[in-house]
Formats: C-alpha cells, sequence, structure tokens
C-alpha cells in the first residue's frame, strides 16, 4: 500500500505543479487502509504562503476523524513536513508520516540549484513532534519529486513567484 499512496503523492505534486502551485502533495490514509482524504500545494493559486496539503489534511482530520480514531491514521506526502506542519499533524494527533522525500534532500536540491533558503528552519519532523514514526525518503519516489522539484525551480524562480514552503 505504501507505493500505492506515495505514487497518489507525486500525481497530486505533479498537478499542483500543472496549476502553477510548488509540487507537494499528500494522502490522509486511515488505520483501515482507507483513503479518507488527499491534497495538493495551493500556495499560489489560493495566494496563501500556508496552504500546505500537510496542514489541510490535519484541519480536515481534527474536523472529521475522531480523536481516538486520528492516532491510527497514517499521512503518506510528497515532502517531509514543515515545522508547520509537523506542529499541526502533532496537535490534531495523527500517527505515522511517509514521506517521498525529506526535508534534508529538497534543501540540499535547493541549495545545489543556487535557490534562495527557506524562511523556515530545515527541521526533520521528529525534531518537532518527538516519537513520532517517520518513514522516508523513499526511492523511488524521491528522484520522481527531485525531477518535479527542479522543473518547479526553473518554472518559479526565473520568471514568477517565490515559495515559503522548502
Amino acid at each position: 500500500m505504501t507505493d500505492e499512496h506515495l505514487r497518489r503523492c507525486v500525481e497530486l505534486a505533479a498537478e499542483a505543479l500543472a496549476a502553477g502551485d510548488f509540487p507537494f502533495g499528500s494522502v490522509l490514509v486511515g488505520a483501515d487502509g482507507k483513503v479518507l482524504a488527499e491534497d495538493r500545494n495551493r500556495e499560489n493559486t489560493d495566494a496563501d504562503p500556508t496552504a500546505h496539503p500537510e496542514l489541510r489534511l490535519a484541519q480536515w482530520a481534527i474536523a472529521n476523524v475522531p480523536a481516538e480514531e486520528r492516532g491510527g491514521c497514517t499521512v503518506y506526502t510528497s515532502g517531509e513536513h514543515c515545522p508547520m506542519c509537523a506542529a499541526a499533524h502533532g496537535w490534531a494527533g495523527l500517527g505515522p508520516i511517509v514521506c517521498a522525500a525529506s526535508s534534508a534532500q529538497l534543501a540540499g536540491w535547493r541549495t545545489g540549484w543556487g535557490l534562495p533558503s527557506s524562511p523556515v528552519a530545515v527541521l526533520p519532523v521528529t525534531d518537532v513532534v518527538p516519537g513520532l514514526p517517520v518513514t522516508g525518503p523513499v526511492p523511488p519516489f524521491d528522484d520522481e519529486m527531485r525531477a518535479l522539484h527542479e522543473q518547479a525551480a526553473g518554472m518559479f524562480y526565473s520568471t514568477g513567484p517565490r515559495s515559503t514552503k522548502l
């Protein structure tokens, strides 16, 4: 199931990029393996630098999943949560995270492409939510995400908007 859910995250990230947003996508999966919700980045579409899919899924879970069931939910995501999204994940009481690419990978790619640093510190999720199980990066999905982020770098940093997300 991990591959199926990460494949969907990459698809959502590609959809975000095609819509003019930065390539991030996430899927919330219940303890029974059923997809409960999914979202993609909408920072540029919504003109909101906090419109990250991981934050939106945490908010959706708070509104739609009983608190006692949230710890059994897994968030699959194209990229490791930023500190804002990690905090929301922790406050929502959600369970494990599986990420295609890590924050450290993305920061390294961005540095290699000569892009500006994120305005937010690059931290592992476990620095924000200690003890939370986090799996990733997961090949070959990390390479697919590198390609999407490289495409985004060419699109957005030569002519257009800048993201507050890694």
